[in-house]
């Protein structure tokens, strides 16, 4: 009587059907999920604050200036009332029939939102999309 067990060499073999096609139904749920939209419409040039000298500007820019109660400024003359239409109105004599005038807009920082958007509104709807926000250098360290 023979007790011991036979000792046959069983090749067990996994099946990677199931798991290959899990994988690209994962893909593909990835794939078909993700969205690509741009959302932006008016086109932001952001500066950036570093101790680099200032670029020369181009002679037919237009400057905004937004002071801490939200008055704007054209070029250092402050405008007579402080609405969108008065805005459009300064802007679009200012910019003429040119659309790719840039505009530098720079504000107080204790300027109201409502007003930094107003302004970038009023460009919006004149088609002017090269606008650019000037900021202070913030100091390095050590200095």
């Amino acid at each position: 009587m023979n007790i011991r067990p036979s000792r046959r060499s069983r090749n067990v073999l996994v099946d990677m059907t199931p798991l290959i096609d899990v994988v690209f139904l994962l893909l593909i749920f990835f794939m078909v999920s993700t969205t690509f939209d741009k959302q932006t419409q008016i086109k932001v040039d952001l500066p950036e604050a570093s101790n680099q000298t200032e670029e020369s500007r181009e002679s037919q820019s237009i400057a905004i200036s937004i002071d801490a109660k939200g008055h704007f400024y054209l070029d250092d003359q402050e405008l007579v009332t402080h609405d969108l239409a008065t805005l459009k109105r300064a802007l679009g004599k200012a910019a003429g029939e040119r659309t790719d005038v840039p505009v530098t807009v720079t504000s107080d920082k204790q300027a109201p939102f409502q007003a930094v958007m107003t302004v970038m509104d009023a460009a919006g709807q004149l088609g002017l999309s090269r606008l650019s926000f000037l900021a202070r250098a913030t100091p390095a360290q050590g200095e």
